[in-house]
């Protein structure tokens, strides 16, 4: 069940949009409550969703004789009878009205059964959806850091009085405990107070998902013409007494109510609605606009991307200035906003980049896993003996899409050593981010031999066998490099990272060049990758081994 909440309208505030559109019972009223019903059931797959509007709004004109889609609240309560109190682990949502909200709910539903919580409140949040940036601040303002996800993200979060959250969730077999004689109570606070009282377990976060806000004009507009849109899925309510005179049109979903006059040469333009007893004056354009009741717009002019109320009063309403509102946001009932483009790159899912090179990968990881089957305890044993520490390096990098993993390695360097660097700083030869120097003190006895052979790396086609690499691609970086330049990060991540690749195999290590050939190179790959050019790849690399393997004796 989902109930979608409205809270009463603040005096001398400007966001009274709501009330004054449902308290006019007239087609905007109509569409506003049946497009949240529909928005409401298709996101969160309900079957009964209502509307709680507070007994203030006159909800007989509201409802137009239907009961069902509308409670009335007293005091931001309802009585307990509007909800369904059966002892199932199932949840109640209690969402605010004034937003349409676009959130995955298989994916939140299995967050939500994991937090071990009988009451969850949810704050969505758009800069949690996949492929945006999150900034840290400090307290003073200042950056501290900056984080891209590559997929839905949920983050705890502590609940602020004054900041209602968009979703509250309850379990249906604790709804008895937050009844208090016979009235349920809507008001977050309030059920918060509750929770503690009846040793209920609470918990706040943050969820990725989109946010729509309908008491503002760009946003009420924004939803009007998506429901628009799917006219066919709502009743039209057709003109009684429509007047349209000489040489007048009309272009696209236009919803009428009675006794509309459009004047000679009007054009008005859907989507649209014009309520009971609008006049559209002569030479006026009225595109993408809500003109209510008994409203006329005066000849020569212009409503575009606007609303004009006059809601039920007997006087005319004069049309304000134009305000066209530019950049309105693109939202869909069933999808949320149309995503942001970004610089990661899709293959064709039977094409070799998804496909083949997946098996390839397999393939060649199992032949060199086998081949190096009588080494790899050697090599083991010498890097044990040498010095204190683990056989194996594990760090965690950044693979497709940005999933962490662990990357294998032999240790070549004494334990530890990751945590010195920053001291090192000042001696590393190589510009960006990663590291490099001459005679490394960190590097174990055996460490130099093994990174010149690169059979340190050997361990890393088990990452290969996992699906977590692939023999061929850009080089894994933990998230602390990726972050620095955008566009390459996000190409670079949109394929497994590899053993070896365009960089490794072409790079200069020309002074202050190094991190610009990186981008470059890794960005090159990504552009033309093929068959062809992998196999370029690892052709160079073999004759790079062998050469660097002969240098050692």
């Amino acid at each position: 069940m989902n109930l979608l909440i409205f809270n009463k309208e603040k005096p001398t505030c400007h966001e009274n949009l709501l009330p004054r559109i449902f308290r006019s019972g007239g087609m905007t009223s109509a569409l506003v409550r049946n497009g949240l019903l529909h928005s409401s059931r298709a996101g969160n797959h309900h079957n009964h969703c209502a509307l709680v509007l507070p007994n203030e709004w006159e909800i007989a004109a509201v409802n137009n004789g239907n009961s069902v889609n509308c409670i009335s609240s007293h005091d931001s309560c309802i009585d307990q009878k509007h909800i369904n109190i059966e002892n199932r682990e199932r949840w109640l949502t209690l969402s605010q009205g004034r937003y349409v909200l676009s959130v995955d709910f298989s994916w939140l539903y299995d967050i939500l059964n994991s937090l071990r919580a009988d009451v969850v409140f949810v704050m969505v949040e758009p800069d949690l959806m996949p492929f945006r940036d999150k900034v840290t601040l400090t307290s003073e303002g200042d950056i501290a850091g900056i984080r891209r996800f590559y997929d839905k993200v949920v983050w705890p979060v502590a609940i602020n009085p004054d900041q209602p959250p968009h979703y509250i969730f309850i379990k249906e077999n604790v709804l008895p405990k937050l009844v208090n004689e016979g009235l349920f109570c809507l008001d977050y606070t309030a059920i918060i107070r509750r929770c503690k009282e009846q040793s209920l377990a609470w918990r706040g976060i943050q969820a990725a998902g989109t946010v729509l806000d309908l008491e503002t004009e760009t946003g009420l507009l924004t939803f009007l013409s998506e429901v628009l849109a799917l006219s066919g899925k709502y009743v039209r309510q057709d003109g009684s007494d429509l007047v349209i005179e000489e040489n007048a049109r009309m272009v696209g979903t236009v919803f009428m109510g009675k006794n509309v006059h459009i004047e000679r040469n009007a054009i008005v333009v859907g989507p649209a609605i014009l309520e009971d007893n609008v006049t559209v004056g002569a030479d006026t354009l009225v595109h993408n606009a809500i003109v209510g009741k008994n409203v006329k717009v005066p000849e020569k002019s212009r409503v575009d991307n606007d609303i004009v109320l006059g809601l039920g009063y007997n006087d005319s309403v004069p049309v304000p200035a134009n305000r066209s509102i530019k950049g309105r946001e693109r939202f869909s009932i069933h999808k949320g906003f149309s995503p942001q483009t970004y610089s990661f790159r899709h293959w064709p899912r039977y094409s070799y980049v998804t496909t083949f090179k997946r098996i390839v990968d397999i393939v060649a990881a199992l032949g060199v896993l086998v081949l190096v089957a009588p080494i790899f305890p050697i090599v083991a044993l010498i890097v044990k003996l040498t010095s204190k520490g683990p056989v194996f390096f594990r760090d965690r990098r950044q693979g497709l899409h940005g999933n962490e993993f662990y990357c294998i390695k032999f240790r070549t360097m004494m334990a530890g050593a990751d945590k010195i660097q920053d001291r090192l700083r000042a001696r590393n030869q190589v510009d960006g981010p990663q590291f490099k120097m001459e005679d490394d003190p960190r590097v174990n006895a055996v460490g130099k031999f093994l990174r010149e052979t690169c059979i340190d790396e050997i361990p890393q086609f088990i990452n290969v066998l996992l699906g977590e690499m692939s023999v061929v691609g850009p080089r894994p970086s933990p998230e602390k490099e990726n972050s620095l330049c955008a566009y390459w990060r996000d190409a670079r991540l949109s394929v497994r990272p590899g053993i070896t690749g365009l960089w490794q195999v072409c790079r200069t290590r020309e002074e202050g060049q190094d991190f610009q050939e990186w981008v470059c190179y890794d960005t090159r790959y990504i552009k033309n990758l093929s068959l062809a050019l992998d196999f370029w790849i690892c052709c160079k690399t073999v004759k790079q081994l062998l050469k660097s393997f002969v240098k050692q004796f």
